[in-house]
């Protein structure tokens, strides 16, 4: 049964090149929105449908009531406050891991925006753990809308409004509408008369909506930081999200230069149309290669062997994965480190940045310009100010964060926030011990993620190891893998009545580089150099004081604190969680590079190839000679 399956899926996919120019609407080309990828279940993966479920629902009604649990932003005050101390892979990941992250997370996921009921989360300023200032006494969330349907005699659900599947539609997004706007050509609601290219500008980036005249009339796009006030300068691409920092700018903008670079390599006899599906089909071939041939490794994930599409495999996006599990916001680094020649910029527009926040470092014939991530937030304009080489090259050049349960702050406190009018000097604002000085409102990422869940309807955490096949954990320990789940009890710095509520809990005891050698608090070294920290309590022993027992743990918080699988950035159950999900993504795809007949018919008669590392699509669309595997921190004498 399943090789007439496999013959019936290849025989699908092998069509002439000529097909290509058909409507979307053909089974031989991707639709936009995911629908009709399998042929027996048309909706499976499709865009505006209920996230697939691994586990059974937790609701505390066992329909929709959201199931207490202690304070998410006293939790996170607990277990993710960082105190400004950063820690960085052990496996020497480079940055390149959390940001493509990022990129593929816009691709195949984004929960119903419509907002639902409003459920604020407490905010306590008398917490003595507590560092930041926020006027509005709350911190605001609001559930995800219920899908239609659900939430009233059955369980509540929630949408995924893109197409799970690995597409590119980050790149083209999911209707007519905003193609036709993003294709060059006319503007008339008609794909038929478009070019082929992307429209971009003439030194090769994406366009600001108002590049075909009346702004307000652009594809809508989330306007975060300092563009809530001047929208016109938004950038726009194939998902909403394209402006949130200029990395995830950076690697919009090299996709689109990249669907423009194959463009110019077809001849041109063919029709725009047959050059557009073509290159369409190159891009999200790339994706998936670099996905699965690069990133995936690089963080440990090892999936089972490639067997060939399986009509039977539901693509779809669990909401368990895209709830908890792709939640690896600790990975996420304070800064971005931007690297060029000495000599690269002018002396104005050095000034320029550090009047910003940037900190410049010039050293060696290079400049760097370390840019905290605040500072990036809903900021186009500073990518086209730096470049997108150096923004992509300094990508590679720094280790990402440590995927623990520690978060920097300028997520788990002030996320998407402008400093206010108190904040004077922006160099400040830019990170570290001095932040709460500069904000006066909190959006706690960390909280979030914790309350997401429980919006959700996701298991807590042991419920959600045994849905993915593994053992529960019976004790904080077995859960952390340290020695201990009890506060110290002869710490003259630990309260010894109350001690989870005691900031010295969290005091940083003994910093480790990669080698184990110690490193001193406060240094340069301390800065850059840390892959292991020791706080003067466990994790474990914070964790007890604020379940009680493992199985009350939510599963965001317990998946975070398990000690990781060597040579991996993961602990068990995230790990499972994205083999899981990404074998589901590979397996149920028809149009996976694997099973792809068309894509090496490309190949032979366009000399155009879809197996580009990384690091050749950066080479090939900016001229830059990165190292082979960017995910992978280069040695010294590399860089």
């Amino acid at each position: 049964m399943r090789t007439f399956v496999l013959l019936v899926a290849m025989a699908t996919a092998l069509v002439p090149l000529a097909a290509l120019s058909r409507a979307a609407s053909g089974t031989s080309v991707r639709t936009l929105n995911g629908s009709r990828n399998n042929l027996r279940h048309a909706g499976w993966g499709q865009a505006n449908r209920a996230y697939r479920r691994v586990a059974p629902t937790n609701y505390a009604d066992g329909v929709q009531e959201m199931v207490a649990g202690p304070s998410p932003r006293y939790v996170s005050n607990r277990i993710f406050n960082d105190l400004a101390q950063n820690i960085f892979s052990e496996n020497d990941t480079s940055q390149w891991a959390w940001t493509w992250g990022q990129f593929l997370d816009h691709d195949f996921g984004l929960r119903d925006q419509r907002a639902g009921e409003r459920a604020p989360l407490a905010f306590d300023a008398t917490d003595p753990l507590e560092q930041f200032r926020n006027d509005l006494g709350v911190i605001d969330f609001s559930r995800t809308a219920a899908a239609r349907g659900s939430g009233v005699t059955s369980p509540r659900q929630q949408l995924n409004t893109l197409s799970s599947y690995i597409d590119s539609s980050n790149i083209y997004g999911l209707t007519s509408a905003r193609l036709d706007w993003l294709r060059g050509g006319r503007l008339d609601g008609k794909l038929a008369n478009n070019g082929a290219r992307l429209l971009m500008t003439r030194d090769g980036y994406l366009p600001r909506a108002s590049a075909r005249g009346n702004a307000a009339a652009a594809p809508a796009m989330e306007l975060q930081g300092r563009l809530a006030a001047t929208p016109a300068k938004a950038v726009v691409a194939g998902d909403i999200r394209a402006n949130e920092n200029i990395a995830l700018t950076a690697i919009h903008t090299l996709f689109a230069r990249e669907h423009n670079r194959i463009v110019a390599r077809l001849p041109a006899t063919l029709s725009s149309e047959t050059k557009f599906q073509i290159a369409r089909r190159v891009v999200a071939a790339e994706e998936q290669w670099i996905t699965y041939r690069q990133f995936l490794p690089a963080l440990g994930v090892r999936l089972d062997p490639y067997r060939g599409y399986n009509a039977n495999v539901d693509a779809t996006l669990s909401n368990e994965f895209a709830t908890v599990g792709y939640r690896a916001h600790s990975m996420i680094h304070g800064t971005f480190e931007p690297l060029a020649k000495a000599g690269t910029y002018s002396a104005a527009q050095l000034d320029a940045f550090r009047a910003q926040g940037i900190e410049v470092k010039e050293e060696d014939g290079k400049v760097a310009l370390e840019t905290p991530l605040n500072v990036t937030l809903g900021n186009p304009d500073l990518l086209h100010e730096i470049g997108l080489g150096p923004v992509l090259a300094g990508l590679g050049a720094e280790r990402q964060y440590r995927n623990d349960e520690q978060i920097d702050n300028q997520l788990r406190s002030v996320l998407f926030q402008v400093p206010g009018p108190d904040a004077a000097d922006p160099s400040e604002c830019a990170d570290g011990p001095d932040l709460p000085d500069c904000f006066n409102g909190v959006v706690d990422l960390a909280a979030l993620d914790i309350e997401r869940g429980r919006d959700h309807g996701i298991p807590f955490y042991n419920d959600l190891r045994r849905a993915y096949g593994l053992p529960p954990k019976r004790s904080f320990t077995a859960i952390t893998g340290e020695a201990t789940d009890r506060f110290p009890r002869n710490d003259p710095e630990i309260d010894r009545h109350d001690p989870i509520d005691d900031p010295n809990i969290l005091d940083f005891v003994a910093l480790r580089d990669s080698d184990g050698n110690p490193v001193e608090p406060g240094t340069e070294e301390a800065k850059e150099n840390v892959v292991r920290a020791v706080r003067r309590t466990t994790l474990a022993a914070r964790l007890r004081a604020l379940y009680g027992s493992p199985d009350r743990v939510d599963a965001f918080v317990g998946m975070v604190s398990e000690r990781h699988v060597p040579g991996t950035e993961f602990g068990e159950l995230q790990r499972a969680m994205w083999k899981e999900q990404f074998e589901a993504l590979r397996d149920g795809d028809r149009f996976f590079y694997g099973n792809d007949p068309s894509l090496a018919a490309i190949a032979r008669q366009y000399g155009v190839s879809y197996k580009h590392t990384l690091a050749q699509i950066i080479s090939l669309n900016t001229g830059l000679d990165v190292q082979p595997n960017v995910f992978k921190v280069a040695e010294e004498e590399d860089s």
